[in-house]
């Protein structure tokens, strides 16, 4: 009797051996958990019914369409215009390598704009992995004090490569605020390119604090400065830095400290934080930002080979820089002047005269009435120079005085209306916070 159920026993073994090996599973692990036998439970599963589908799945066959696409490769990229820029350099810089571009877009008579007014205007573009352009943008500024950028949007249309869509417009800049400190440690100039800030920001830093200190006399290593300017984007991307809106220089122990303040409905000007005018009828220099290669007083001539008198300053910078009248004027002369070369005369009120000479070219001519700021000339090398800079000289009633105290010596400009006291208090309060904030930047140091 045992031999036929020995048999089926084995021949359902050999039909069913997944079940055996569950089977077998649930028996070892029931004897790793507990003690209670398990016979009567194999024997009820063994009688159940055991049945077998299969089954064919039609699956559709695969096609070359049904391969993912892979991802346009789109590179972007952005530069300035140059002053010798042409459309051909500018988009070799950018990466277009498509002559039929190139070709069209020298047919487009709004890419004239690129090249009208001051070089500076950023031009951004799309091309794909075969540097063929897809689409071109340029954003510039009319006038430096415009608070709407103009814009020129170049773009290939995607059905029909051939064809191009052009537009021009303009929208509002967009202004943040950022903020930067840095120490001193060996001179103004390396001080600020260690703190990342910009030259035109920099500029009126110096320019700014020149009437209350000489920065080739005056600066100690450990001085520190903080400062609050402004950035302007067009479409998310920067155009340019604009004004200093406030800033503070320790210089020996002393705080220096500045605002920019416009009331209501009237115009704006630099003040200290208690409220007294910053505006200075002389700038401290007639170049933005420079530094002096040789100052006032006795001197070993660098061109005689030998001590004499040097009566005004020499500012070292690169042929081209432009030289601005450091205040109100009539041209006096303008003209070549032996050692001089070319040079500048410049006739102020009160007996008070400003000369600029080794100019590369002179703007102006005698008899024209110039304001604070205005270009006159440009830094050179003519007459008797060893290289690139300019001589100025300040001369009150015939008399030389140290043009580095030309600012300190005539202050101007009036404190802060009674009637808006209370805004500019509250306005300052504000800058105080910005300031400090500012200064705990890991300040930058440079060596």
């Amino acid at each position: 009797m045992n031999g036929p159920i020995i048999d089926s026993a084995r021949q359902w073994l050999q039909r069913h051996p997944r079940h055996v090996t569950a089977a077998v599973a649930l028996v070892l692990l029931g004897t790793g958990v507990t003690a209670f036998g398990t016979g009567p439970l194999d024997a009820a599963i063994e009688r159940l019914p055991q049945t077998t589908v299969v089954q064919t799945l039609a699956l559709p066959a695969a096609t070359a369409n049904d391969t993912p696409a892979a991802a346009p490769f789109v590179l972007h990229r952005s530069d300035l215009t140059r002053r010798d820029d042409t459309l051909a350099t500018l988009l070799q810089r950018l990466g277009v390598r498509e002559t039929a571009a190139l070709e069209r877009l020298r047919r487009e008579p709004a890419m004239g704009e690129l090249w009208r007014g001051q070089p500076g205007k950023l031009v951004s573009v799309e091309v794909d992995d075969e540097g063929r352009l897809l689409r071109l943008q340029a954003r510039w500024l009319g006038r430096a004090e415009d608070t709407v950028f103009q814009r020129l949007d170049v773009r290939r249309d995607v059905n029909n490569g051939s064809t191009w869509r052009v537009q021009r417009d303009s929208a509002p800049l967009t202004t943040s605020v950022r903020l930067a400190s840095g120490t001193i440690r060996t001179s103004l100039f390396a001080a600020t390119d260690a703190a990342r800030l910009p030259d035109s920001v920099a500029s009126q830093l110096a320019d700014l604090f020149g009437g209350e200190i000489d920065f080739r006399r005056d600066l100690r290593s450990g001085d520190t400065f903080a400062v609050v300017y402004e950035a302007l984007e067009a479409d998310g991307e920067l155009l340019r830095y604009g004004r200093l809106l406030g800033a503070e220089f320790i210089n020996n122990g002393r705080r220096h400290q500045l605002v920019w303040f416009q009331p209501p409905g009237g115009r704006g000007a630099y003040y200290t934080l208690q409220g007294n005018s910053l505006v200075r009828a002389f700038l401290a220099s007639p170049l933005a930002f420079t530094r002096v290669s040789s100052g006032y007083g006795m001197r070993f001539h660098p061109v005689h080979g030998d001590r004499r008198a040097h009566l005004g300053v020499d500012y070292a910078a690169p042929t081209g820089t432009p030289v601005r009248a450091v205040a109100d004027a009539t041209v006096d002369f303008a003209g070549w002047r032996r050692g001089y070369g070319n040079v500048v005369i410049l006739q102020h009120k009160n007996g008070r005269q400003t000369l600029y000479a080794h100019l590369s070219r002179i703007d102006v001519r005698k008899g024209q009435r110039l304001q604070q700021g205005q270009t006159l000339g440009a830094v050179g090398a003519t007459g008797t120079a060893t290289g690139p800079h300019l001589h100025f000289e300040y001369i009150v009633n015939g008399q030389h005085r140290d043009p580095m105290t030309i600012a300190r010596d005539n202050p101007g400009g009036e404190p802060i209306e009674a009637r808006w006291r209370a805004v500019f208090a509250e306005h300052a309060a504000g800058m105080r916070t910005q300031l400090a904030a500012a200064a705990t930047i890991v300040q930058a140091s440079a060596e």
